[in-house]
């Protein structure tokens, strides 16, 4: 069993010229590759295994990330089925001087597990044993659920 907040990672990068569209903004496809790649770690944290994408449930692009500022991305394993976990993923800007963050965009991953001839296989239980992987497993399920 792995439990809830052993699966939380956090990752910076920061947005570059490179990364931007027109608008001096960080591309919507490059955050979510970030999201992808940091969701695709957290799920394999959990499960063992080398863990793919599946299903990505609506991407909401709340906000830009200008060019200069750092992109944020959170991401956590809130639901586990036979083979596949649900993580939650954010992103955010942070501004490099003073660490002021606004979330920017959110979603849902899934991932399945696979073994060495990638068909999916077997992931363990989740368990959630502390009050702050509670309070992380609710806020994805209220998401979920358009609260």
């Amino acid at each position: 069993m792995t439990d809830l907040v052993d699966t939380y990672l956090e990752n910076r990068s920061r947005i570059q010229p490179n990364h931007t569209n027109n608008y001096d903004t960080a591309h919507g496809g490059n955050v979510m590759k970030w999201m992808d790649e940091v969701g695709a770690m957290s799920a394999m944290r959990f499960a063992g295994e080398t863990c793919v994408t599946a299903n990505i449930e609506g991407m909401d692009f709340k906000r830009p990330i200008p060019v200069g500022d750092t992109a944020v991305i959170r991401a956590y394993v809130y639901e586990a089925g036979r083979t596949s976990v649900r993580v939650r993923l954010q992103a955010f800007r942070e501004q490099p001087r003073t660490g002021e963050t606004e979330q920017t965009t959110e979603s849902t991953f899934v991932f399945v597990a696979v073994d060495a001839d990638n068909d999916p296989t077997p992931v363990p239980e989740l368990t959630v044993s502390t009050d702050r992987g509670r309070r992380l497993k609710e806020a994805a399920l209220a998401t979920e659920q358009g609260e």
